[in-house]
């Protein structure tokens, strides 16, 4: 724990701490302490990507093993492949780019207005969770306009088969206290 925050120091020290290294965009809370941990806990690029690290498992007990290690071992390498993917569907779709343009701006709209005085609705004040609610609906259309359902099951296809062939042909790491495992003979 001594170390991690002396190498956290001679980060800040260097101006290299994850705190400025993340965009300014994510709000201190939740989301940002969630990220931030995961980048701590990212394993070296180059190890993940190592051509001569992968093979083809031998069996299907050495499949399933390498899947639940490598997913355990690399867990915030692929969160930001995951990430990485989204990030190129949206810029890759100018509609799907208008169509999130379209609710972040009903939502900016909404917060200003909540700002200068509560925002009534048929004489009834409507909540926050209403209003964003409102935003969504307002635009639904351009999100199906642009077929985001298909953009999220494209991630989703895209993430798991980049993931899982990287997690099933990637030779799993040494783990700390591993006991030895006689092979069947």
């Amino acid at each position: 724990m001594a170390a991690e925050k002396d190498q956290q120091k001679d980060a800040e020290a260097e101006g290299l701490s994850a705190t400025t290294l993340l965009p300014k965009l994510i709000p201190s809370g939740v989301g940002r302490e969630w990220l931030e941990r995961r980048r701590a806990t990212i394993r070296p690029w180059g190890a993940f990507v190592d051509q001569r690290r992968f093979s083809r498992p031998r069996n299907l007990g050495e499949l399933c093993q390498r899947l639940v290690r490598n997913v355990e071992y690399y867990q915030s390498n692929y969160v930001f492949v995951f990430l990485g993917l989204i990030v190129y569907c949206v810029a890759t779709s100018p509609m799907l780019l208008v169509a999130l343009a379209v609710f972040f701006g009903a939502c900016y709209i909404l917060y200003l207005r909540t700002l200068q005085s509560k925002f009534v609705l048929f004489g009834r004040e409507v909540s926050p969770a209403h209003q964003y609610a409102l935003a969504g609906a307002v635009s639904f259309p351009f999100f199906w306009l642009a077929g985001a359902g298909s953009a999220v099951f494209w991630v989703l296809g895209a993430t798991l088969v980049v993931i899982g062939s990287h997690a099933a042909f990637h030779l799993t790491e040494a783990m700390d206290g591993e006991e030895l495992q006689m092979e069947p003979v």
